[in-house]
């Protein structure tokens, strides 16, 4: 199992590895609603619904139920998508880049060819240094460290 690498910045974190499958493979997790479910949230956290529309406004809503039965909605909006290479996709905006209420972050994630496989790289970036610290003390690591290794696992199969 290759070792993801976390970097800390004044407003980012960023989460990446080399990932033994093609980019067109990591893309087609990202973007189809039934294999984004196997994976986005560490178990024994289960996502119940899961909307992609990789296009620029296109929607992006995850919906993820806790051990407890809370359930935990994240509505968002894509802002690029460059199908096998490039998605980016905020809270801060609903479908149809419509301002959203309390989001805090925008995720790019970046998808490049490396030897039998890919780079896979997670930047989250925040608009304060405050939302970056929450966001990290929330688990970070572990949460998105964990669903990469869940993601890995489905994609290298």
């Amino acid at each position: 199992m290759s070792q993801n690498t976390v970097i800390v910045e004044d407003l980012d974190l960023t989460i990446s590895r080399h990932i033994n499958a093609a980019p067109e493979k990591l893309w087609r997790a990202w973007t189809e609603p039934e294999l984004l479910k196997q994976w986005f949230a560490p178990k024994p956290v289960e996502v119940t619904k899961a909307e992609m529309d990789p296009r620029p406004g296109g929607i992006c809503n995850i919906v993820m139920r806790l051990p407890d039965g809370t359930e935990m909605d994240s509505p968002g909006c894509v802002l690029v998508a460059e199908p096998g290479r490039k998605l980016v996709f905020t809270d801060s905006l609903g479908p149809d880049f419509r301002p959203a209420d309390g989001g805090f972050m925008t995720a790019i994630i970046l998808l490049e060819p490396e030897g039998d496989g890919c780079l896979y790289s997670a930047r989250v970036l925040h608009k304060s240094p405050a939302d970056r610290q929450k966001h990290e003390e929330m688990g970070f690591a572990d949460g998105w460290g964990t669903c990469l290794d869940q993601l890995a696992d489905l994609v290298e199969s």
